[in-house]
This record gives structure tokens, C-alpha cells and sequence, in this order.
């Protein structure tokens, strides 16, 4: 029996599927003030016993009408159905490494399950991965974090939820960058805040704009989001910008929320944290996790890093929510901290080397263009040029060569004249990609020569 849990965190509903319509995708610009809406349409709720419920007869919290998708989702699922077609399809679209974890960190949690580490833990995570957590933040960002500033989750998305929650209040106004993970905007609105985005534009390339950041800060802005390297544009933001925003949030008093689940996947100098800055660390919340430097997507597991009073509120709606990560994936995730076969540079490596080789082959394809990305593992590409909006491209490449791909306006308004490449599949795949890409670009080719 499935059933809409009576809480007042947006997150806990269990097993409901939502069909696609307007209510969902076509969100209001507007913060929530508390005053019921109507639904834009009749939007189906799917139950897992089979019923079908109207979503005004279900009396859903207006909140979720806040909310949106991952557009990235809603191409993988499109794609998935052309392969059960019989279609080829090259998967480009989802930000999953297609590499799996180190043995050691497979064997550490067979080896944990098998020792019965399988009970209920402590709400903010094991004493030992909460201490290797911080060693590895010294180790690796040259931060000093103690024990007690860490809380481990299911999940970043998870730890994200969390903060945001012991942070927000309805009206508050939060920063956050566009392009950018869309989650950000969506659950602000969700908590009933204002999301004000600042752009992240090819000119500076994709660097933030200090002076648009300024001027946007009222007196309501409470929290700046950010995500270095960016997801999508592989942006690492420099040292003088780290430096400028960290005056603003001293200046105006603001947590920033800094998200660097893609720390460890630099191809430059070793990565810095705004935590490090003078006067930072009593401000600051790093989101950090196991998906993406550790190949550790279906594990679920990620952390905080906060001030001991912010985790201790985070602790309470860890208690009233999920009340504790998996133990035995727990366990695994202190070997894979230890790294003791190289395994994350190794992907490094290989990300490089994929890097280098899609985008530079794109850039020959007419109407494309591309910056290298500094870290993390997308191509951004510009697509203006070839006269076809982002999301026709999109649907071209997907349904006639098969190479999935998402239309940059999913990670935002300033994304509309771009597509998003993950790298993220093996070099042969790519190359094959590539040469998909190449000769159904017949079709634009007229439009960049004129």
C-alpha cells in the first residue's frame, strides 16, 4: 500500500509518478506565498495499486507545483524507449560515469553486508566515515574540518535538501547560477523562496558576472548557490572570483552553498574551496559526495560540510525524515576514500582524454562551438549558428542518428542556445558519435554558410 506521506518536507511522498504536463514543466516565476493555487491542468497521479487519482481530489500541496524535473531524465527515458525499438543509441545525455568502483570498495561492501553492517547508524553518519571524510578534505582541499562538521546523507541531492531546509524560509531570495543544476531554483521555489538567477555567459567564459551578483543582492538574499566546476558548463570558477563572492557574502551577511561533487574531475591545478577563504568557514556549506568522483551513482551516499550548528539542525531533519544512510555502504565508502588503487585519477585521465578528443572534433562540425571545459565531464556546446533552436537539434540528433543529448534550456534560460554532451562513454562510442553528428549536420550546413 502506497500512500502521500503528511509532512511538511517535499521530498517525502513515496512511490508516485507523476505524468508530464504543464504544472510541472511551466512552474510560476513567482514565489510561493502560502495562498493555495489551482492546477494549471488536470494532472494524473499514479499510484502503485493502480488507481488514478485527479491531483485536485488528491489535495497535493501547492509546493510541488514549484517544483521541476531533470530534463536529462526525460531524454534518457525517450531514449530507452528507441532502444527497445531496436534503435542504436549513443548515451550522452545523463551525467553517470560509465566507469563502476574499485574492487576494493566492492569487496569492502560485500564484506560489510556479510558482517551483518546492516543496522540502524547514527543520524548524521558513522563516527569513521565522518573522520575520513575529513581527512580526505585535508588531504585533497587542504581544508581543516572536524568530525563534527560533517553530516553524511543518502545521497547529495539528499544533503542539498537538507541544508536548504535549515537555511531557507518562505520569501527569502536565493542566488544561484544559470546555467546550473536545476535542482537549485526548484527547490527554492519548493520552500516557498525566491530563486534569482545570475548568469554564467560565454563571453567571460562562463565565469560570474561579480557586478550582476551584486546588484542583485536585496535585503531578503539569504543563500548563493554555486558549483565549481559547473554542471553544465565544466566552468572551474577562478580564484579572484571565489575571492569576490566571498566579500559579498561577509559583506551582506550570506551562507553560500557551495556544491563540488565534481572537486576531484579538474583538468588544471588542484582545486580550491570558497571554505578556505578568510571568514568563510563560519558561512559555508559544501555539498560533496560518491556519484561522480567515485562512480558511486546507485550507492546514494553524499555529505555536508557546515558550521556544528547548522549540521546539528540538519541532524534533527535527518531524525524526522530518513534517520540514517545505509551502514554497510557507509563502510564501503571509507575504502573508496582511501583510493588505494589510483582509481579516481585514472578516470581523470581518461575524462581528459575524452575531453579532448569530442571537442575538438566538434568544433569542426559546422555551426558548433565549444570552450574545453575545465573540469567536471560535459561538453557545452553553442549551437546558435546552425539556425535550429536547442531542442529541435536535440530531437534531430536523437531520433535520426541516435546520439541523446540535452537541450541546454533544461539547466536554465541562459542555455537556450546550447546543447550539453556528457563524456561519458567510452572513447569508441564517442568517436561514433561524432561521426553520427557529422553527417546529419548536412542539414544546418546551408544556414552557417550563408
Amino acid at each position: 500500500m502506497c500512500a502521500v506521506v503528511r509532512s511538511p518536507f517535499v521530498f517525502m511522498f513515496s512511490r508516485i509518478v507523476f505524468s508530464a504536463s504543464p504544472l510541472f514543466s511551466q512552474p510560476s516565476n513567482l514565489p510561493w506565498d502560502g495562498t493555495p493555487r489551482q492546477p494549471q491542468s488536470r494532472v494524473k497521479v499514479g499510484l502503485t495499486n493502480g488507481r488514478i487519482l485527479d491531483l485536485a481530489m488528491a489535495r497535493i500541496a501547492s509546493r510541488i507545483s514549484q517544483l521541476t524535473g531533470e530534463g536529462a531524465l526525460a531524454v534518457f527515458a525517450r531514449a530507452k524507449e528507441l532502444e527497445r525499438q531496436g534503435r542504436s543509441i549513443i548515451h550522452l545525455e545523463l551525467g553517470e560515469p560509465d566507469f563502476h568502483p574499485a574492487a576494493p570498495v566492492v569487496d569492502a561492501l560485500r564484506g560489510a553486508v556479510a558482517a551483518g553492517r546492516d543496522r540502524y547508524v547514527s543520524p548524521r553518519g558513522i563516527p569513521a566515515l565522518r573522520q575520513a571524510i575529513a581527512d580526505y578534505l585535508k588531504q585533497t582541499r587542504r581544508l581543516r574540518v572536524a568530525p563534527e562538521d560533517v553530516l553524511v546523507a543518502p545521497g547529495c541531492k539528499m544533503a542539498l535538501s537538507l541544508a536548504m531546509l535549515a537555511l531557507i524560509e518562505p520569501g527569502d531570495e536565493v542566488l544561484y547560477p544559470d546555467p546550473g543544476f536545476p535542482i537549485y531554483p526548484s527547490f527554492t521555489r519548493g520552500l516557498g523562496a525566491t530563486a534569482v538567477p545570475f548568469f554564467l555567459e560565454e563571453k567571460n567564459q562562463f565565469q560570474p558576472d561579480i557586478a550582476e551578483i551584486a546588484a542583485k543582492i536585496s535585503s531578503r538574499t539569504k543563500v548563493l548557490i554555486f558549483n565549481s566546476p559547473n554542471n553544465p558548463t565544466g566552468t572551474v570558477f577562478s580564484d579572484a572570483a571565489l575571492a569576490q563572492i566571498a566579500e559579498l557574502a561577509i559583506k551582506h551577511d550570506l551562507w553560500i552553498l557551495s556544491d563540488e561533487i565534481y572537486a576531484r574531475i579538474l583538468f588544471g591545478e588542484r582545486y580550491k574551496s570558497i571554505w578556505a577563504l578568510p571568514g568563510m568557514a563560519e558561512r559555508t556549506v559544501i555539498i560533496d559526495g560518491f556519484s561522480k568522483s567515485f562512480a558511486m551513482t546507485g550507492w546514494r551516499l553524499g555529505y555536508a560540510v557546515a558550521p556544528r550548528h547548522v549540521i546539528d539542525a540538519m541532524d534533527l531533519l535527518v531524525l524526522n525524515t530518513f534517520t540514517c544512510a545505509a551502514e554497510f555502504t557507509q563502510v564501503a565508502a571509507i575504502e573508496a576514500l582511501r583510493d588505494s588503487t589510483d582509481a579516481v585519477n585514472a578516470m581523470v585521465t581518461e575524462y581528459r582524454k575524452r575531453r579532448d578528443l569530442f571537442v575538438d572534433a566538434l568544433n569542426r562540425i559546422p555551426g558548433f562551438r565549444c570552450q574545453p571545459p575545465a573540469g567536471a565531464f560535459y561538453a557545452w556546446v553553442n549551437i546558435g549558428d546552425t539556425g535550429l533552436t536547442a531542442e529541435e537539434l536535440a530531437t534531430l540528433l536523437l531520433e535520426e542518428t541516435g546520439v541523446a543529448a540535452i537541450a541546454g534550456a533544461a539547466f536554465g534560460a541562459a542555455g537556450k542556445n546550447y546543447l550539453r554532451f556528457s563524456l561519458v562513454s567510452a572513447g569508441n562510442l564517442l568517436e561514433e558519435a561524432l561521426e553520427r553528428i557529422e553527417r546529419v549536420s548536412v542539414r544546418w550546413r546551408a544556414a552557417v554558410s550563408r
